[in-house]
């Protein structure tokens, strides 16, 4: 185990090389990046939003509006077939989600079906499995009545081809707001993401996303009055529809249903001023077949009054003076300079085919995410140095080689993250610090495991040889449970939760190689120089050597306990309640700081109360500047998404710059609640599956029963102290499974190899013996761990302070339950000596040898 040929030697430190190679552009500006040789690493890592700062919108095709443009334009396409089919119908219209229509003679069923063939035939698709899809079904509801029904299928093919020509059009629209690397991707059928790093402006990004921006030019209605159709006085004329201005109050337009001109037809359109009165405008230009139709349309038209209709809205609607025969135009309707330059945004990247919602909106300032920024790296500098240096208290020179490779193993867990293009985000931070002191955890049970050889009388290099040795299995058991629980963190969870996950599982891998290859390797450089004639020593035992405490005598009593805090811990649900975070609760939260040196919580309240309906939470939040305002779903925000946000905006905008802003639908929190539960639950099944596949099923039992203790316990205490619950809670419970699954594993392979070494020893005996000899690891991991947490609780900042506090008590809890719950459970389950499997292969051989011996009969016996 200690020997290391050269080219494995030079191996190692190419890794260590190139680690510091690919994480060094993440201390260097953008100037001194650009400024390095070709050849030389110039990528950092990506910072999250709440890093840098930026907006996170989660757009979702309005369903129903789909459906209702396609109902539309599927009675258009009923009514031609039909025509040209010289088939004769009557009473054609728009009913129940269908188009129903009666024959003129009940006789000619055949000939419709034959005409609306076309309608009814299987759509040849690639994104779908089968190839094709029956997007219409025709049936016929009795003798010569028929009624067109929209299918499932037909309506999610819809959704899904919205989507996919949505996300170019979305895209051209972020890129004219001169952001760099948006992320633009698609999630499920009908959901897009936009992520713009950066952003100064998200209420504008907001504008241009929620617009489907569909231009149509058509004749304004002269025959029949508006306001009397408005008042109800007469119906809306056939052909015609009722529509309103921009203007404030807006006036009633009659215009025709028929599109004379569309925006399909634009090739330019570029913000300008009106030569006669300075006014902002936009000007436009029309392919040639849109400048050959334009022209014929006004040149029909003179005299008349033309709209131009910009998603349902009368932009303006001049009068036609004179044909306009250039393919150019101009539209006006009471710009500022802004709304023209956006307007020409929108159509130059066109229309979008469907409406979509902002269902889920998460903005950071600049500011925050600087602060953030230096919070994080606050909290890690200080976690990194409490590690340190109690690592070198604990192990002396061993310790230092421990902090040699703990250092080199963040080193290459930012490396990796820069070379992947992974997402930091503030749970990342916290991942990262997390890291660190799990990193320790394999360290400590390579030197535990080392200073036991040699008290059993081992020389210094068979102790050093067999601690790496025996410690491999563990190591390796304990990191695949806290993986488990990270993949399943990263499939499951959104957004900063999914960033934690990669920080936590790529900082397992950097873990196992400088745990196992780099301490090594510097462990046997040092052996061979300096030939040491005893293992080193730190300056305090926290465990001393012979602790001989009898756990098992005491498990009535502590199961008794466990089962009543347990029993409590779920009744406080029921009682006082989980704090509810808008991430499950729907709802919108806003940071706000004030302009002024102090913020007026009490005026802020009353400015928004005639605005939000029902309770409205706001409280000062860090600093005097600073303040929090939450309040539940509106239903305002139901008819128009994000109406409430900007009303609050614009009441607030004079006097408070808005830090943060995070809104989540209904439909949203839902979902992200049921992910949660499955998350849980499913990383408590994956690890159990692991434990019983490596040890037995009693072992995954006491497991199971361990961790749902930690994670019910974690549970009442976030119910107690009232902390918001919110995903990265859910991330918090998982890398508590993680750590608790960790600490149990390595108690659960002390007592596997101890099954084996004495086969004739009660169980009970085994256990205390085995928990006794991993006291002083476990201790150890523990405080290493809480030193790292309780920097981030400390210095972290506010928002990451809600991620930490159930880690810490996690971590307590956490190793109670290894000790009282996990391993008491193989009493209670009957677990046999002879049913064990796995474990080292040396060790099992030894411990069947020394079964053997222990078993032939001395001289004398019969």
């Amino acid at each position: 185990m200690l020997h290391f040929s050269r080219w494995k030697t030079v191996l190692i430190w190419l890794a260590v090389v190139a680690g510091v190679l690919f994480a060094m552009p993440n201390l260097l500006t953008q100037g001194q990046r650009d400024a390095l040789p070709g050849f030389m690493p110039d990528r950092p890592m990506t910072l999250g939003l709440d890093l840098q700062g930026g907006s996170y919108v989660l757009l979702e095709v309005d369903r129903a509006s789909l459906v209702n443009d396609r109902l539309q334009s599927l009675r258009d396409d009923v009514q031609l077939s039909l025509r040209n089919g010289n088939v004769g119908f009557a009473n054609l219209a728009e009913r129940n989600n269908g188009i129903e229509f009666t024959l003129r003679d009940p006789a000619g069923g055949a000939a419709a079906r034959t005409a609306l063939q076309n309608l009814t035939s299987p759509i040849s698709t690639s994104l779908l499995a089968g190839g094709s899809v029956t997007e219409t079904e025709l049936a016929e509801t009795e003798p010569g009545s028929f009624r067109l029904t929209l299918t499932d299928a037909g309506i999610n093919y819809r959704l899904s081809t919205a989507v996919a020509q949505s996300i170019e059009v979305v895209r051209r629209r972020v890129d004219e707001l001169g952001t760099t690397e948006p992320v633009i991707q698609r999630q499920g059928i009908d959901r897009i993401m936009v992520q713009v790093p950066g952003l100064q402006d998200p209420a504008r990004l907001k504008a241009l996303l929620n617009q489907t921006a569909r231009l149509t030019f058509r004749l304004v209605d002269v025959n029949n009055s508006p306001e009397a159709v408005k008042a109800g006085q007469q119906p809306v004329p056939a052909g015609s529809e009722l529509l309103e201005t921009n203007d404030t109050p807006p006036l009633p337009v009659l215009v025709q249903r028929q599109v004379m001109i569309s925006g399909e037809n634009l090739t330019d359109a570029q913000p300008g001023f009106d030569q006669q009165n300075n006014q902002p405008v936009v000007n436009i230009r029309f392919d040639s077949r849109g400048a050959q139709r334009f022209g014929e349309v006004t040149q029909q038209n003179v005299g008349r009054p033309f709209a131009i209709v910009l998603d349902d809205k009368v932009l303006s609607a001049p009068n036609i003076r004179e044909p306009i025969l250039g393919g150019q135009a101009q539209i006006s309707g009471n710009f500022t300079v802004q709304s023209a330059n956006d307007l020409s945004v929108l159509l130059r990247a066109g229309a979008l085919p469907a409406t979509l919602d902002i269902i889920e909106e998460r903005t950071v300032g600049p500011g925050l995410g600087a602060d953030s920024i230096a919070a994080g790296q606050n909290a890690g500098i200080i976690g990194g140095v409490f590690v340190i240096a109690f690592m070198f208290i604990a192990y002396g020179f061993l310790g230092i080689i421990a902090n040699i490779a703990l250092l080199v193993n963040v080193v290459l867990l930012v490396a990796l993250l820069s070379v992947l293009g992974s997402t930091l985000t503030l749970p990342g931070i916290a991942g990262i610090v997390l890291t660190m002191g799990m990193a320790v955890d394999s360290n400590v049970l390579i030197y535990e495991r080392i200073l036991e050889e040699r008290r059993n009388g081992r020389s210094v290099v068979q102790s050093i040889d067999a601690g790496f040795h025996k410690a491999l299995g563990t190591i390796m058991d304990a990191n695949v449970t806290t993986l488990i629980a990270a993949v399943i963190l990263f499939f499951l969870g959104s957004g900063p939760v999914r960033g934690f996950a990669v920080t936590l599982a790529l900082g397992i891998f950097t873990t196992i190689f400088t745990a196992l290859t780099l301490t090594r390797w510097m462990v046997a450089f040092w052996v061979k120089k300096r030939r040491p004639k005893e293992v080193p020593k730190g300056w305090f035992n926290f465990v001393p050597h012979g602790t001989s405490f009898r756990f098992m005598a005491i498990r009535k009593w502590a199961f008794a306990i466990t089962i009543g805090l347990s029993v409590a811990s779920i009744g406080s649900l029921f009682v006082g309640g989980l704090n509810f975070g808008i991430d499950f609760t729907g709802g919108t939260v806003l940071e706000v700081k004030s302009k002024a040196p102090e913020a007026d919580v009490g005026k802020i309240r009353e400015d928004l109360s005639p605005i939000i309906e029902g309770d409205i939470q706001v409280q000062e939040f860090g600093s005097s500047q600073d303040v929090l305002i939450r309040y539940a779903v509106q239903e305002q925000d139901l008819q128009t998404p994000q109406a409430s946000v900007n009303a609050v905006r614009a009441a607030l905008q004079n006097d408070y710059d808005f830090e943060r802003v995070e809104v989540v639908g209904p439909t949203v929190s839902g979902e992200l609640a049921w992910a949660a539960v499955i998350g849980v639950a499913a990383s408590l099944l994956a690890i159990a599956a692991y434990v019983w596949i490596r040890f037995e099923w009693q072992f995954a039992i006491g497991a199971l029963l361990a961790t749902a203790h930690d994670v019910a316990m974690t549970i009442g205490f976030l119910v107690v102290s009232q902390l918001e619950f919110n995903l990265t809670s859910i991330a918090a419970l998982l890398t508590i499974v993680g750590y608790s699954l960790n600490d149990t594993v390595v108690v659960f392979d002390r007592i596997r190899e101890n099954l084996r070494k004495y086969k004739k020893m009660p169980i009970s005996e085994i256990i205390d013996r085995s928990l006794n000899e991993t006291l002083s690891r476990t201790m150890l991991t523990a405080v290493t761990l809480v030193l790292a947490l309780v920097a981030l609780y400390g210095f972290g900042g506010d928002v990451i302070r809600v991620f930490v506090a159930p880690m810490l008590a996690g971590v307590l809890v956490g190793v109670y339950s290894s000790i009282f719950i996990a391993a008491p459970v193989l009493i209670y389950f009957k677990l046999r000596p002879e049913t064990i499997r796995g474990g080292d292969p040396k060790d099992i051989a030894e411990a069947d040898k020394k079964a053997r011996v222990g078993t032939t009969p001395r001289a004398g016996q019969a």
